[in-house]
């Protein structure tokens, strides 16, 4: 279930995101059949696809053809819906809902839920090294960001710090979601520079990176008052769970105040950017605002 576009988001890029998507194929062996239908049945859920259309924006910002890096940004997705299809496993967040359906391991099976994750993770990096076009610099490039992005550097080490309760301090809660859920929106849009020749990153990572702390607390602002049949998930997760958030840390009203400065951070961080920004500030805005 996914949000309608605000004003300004640029749709076309979800749209071609989800065409694709729609195309790949894990395979055609019968006896893999089964797994193959779990991977897409969690994959064309739906759901916002803001990091490969963050991909997408930051390649068409800098004035290439969004096309080009789809191979890539879809790859993002992947990645992305492997680690939801694992964050809802009874053994971590044992959620039931995603996407408006059924979570993947309520579908078909804790087992064959691990292994679709696994299956995406694995695509992932297939579909980079056998259809991203591009110098061969660019494309490890892309894939060594990639890597770091999920691994105990990033989204895995991020999603350990949260089921081991390693937030005590305030930095801590920055760095466990900075890990979780930054380190593969900034991939996003380093990936997108680094394809189209970026020689410096770091002015984008920077943006980045205020975007996903932006997408973390709006995230934990909606686990307290977002609703299922908008949200598409299960709501009053985090402090069924006992987690520490953004709103229990701070409560709800500091909260908001600091989405609404990680979104101007974020805006001013776009100003240093040497391309045309339109697109990544409506996804900004969009992150910012949505409600779902």
């Amino acid at each position: 279930m996914s949000q309608a576009p605000t004003d300004g988001y640029p749709a076309d890029l979800l749209a071609t995101v989800e065409d694709y998507l729609g195309t790949l194929d894990f395979g055609v062996d019968h006896r893999a059949a089964r797994l193959t239908e779990a991977m897409r049945y969690s994959l064309l859920a739906g759901g916002k696809r803001i990091r490969p259309v963050l991909t997408l924006a930051t390649a068409r910002g800098r004035g290439a053809d969004a096309h080009t890096v789809l191979p890539t940004a879809a790859a993002l997705e992947l990645i992305h819906t492997y680690s939801l299809i694992h964050d809802d496993l009874p053994a971590i967040d044992d959620d039931t809902l995603r996407r408006g359906r059924p979570t993947c391991h309520v579908a078909f099976g804790e087992d064959v839920a691990i292994l679709a994750g696994d299956g995406l993770f694995a695509e992932a990096f297939s579909l980079v090294l056998t259809r991203q076009t591009g110098g061969c610099e660019a494309v490890l490039g892309a894939l060594a960001e990639i890597a770091a992005a999920t691994g105990v550097q990033g989204m895995v080490g991020g999603q350990y710090m949260d089921v081991a309760g390693e937030a005590a301090a305030d930095d801590d809660l920055r760095t466990l979601h900075a890990l979780k859920t930054g380190r593969l929106i900034q991939a996003s849009v380093v990936c997108g520079a680094l394809l189209t020749g970026a020689e410096d990153v770091e002015p984008y990572r920077a943006y980045a990176a205020e975007l996903g702390l932006l997408f973390q607390i709006v995230d934990d602002i909606l686990d307290e008052t977002g609703a299922v049949d908008e949200l598409g998930k299960s709501v009053g997760k985090d402090r069924a769970l006992e987690k520490v958030t953004y709103v229990s840390r701070f409560g709800m009203e500091r909260a908001a105040q600091l989405a609404d400065e990680a979104r101007d951070r974020a805006h001013t961080l776009l100003g240093e950017l040497p391309a045309d920004t339109a697109d990544l500030a409506a996804v900004a805005r969009f992150i910012h605002d949505r409600r779902r």
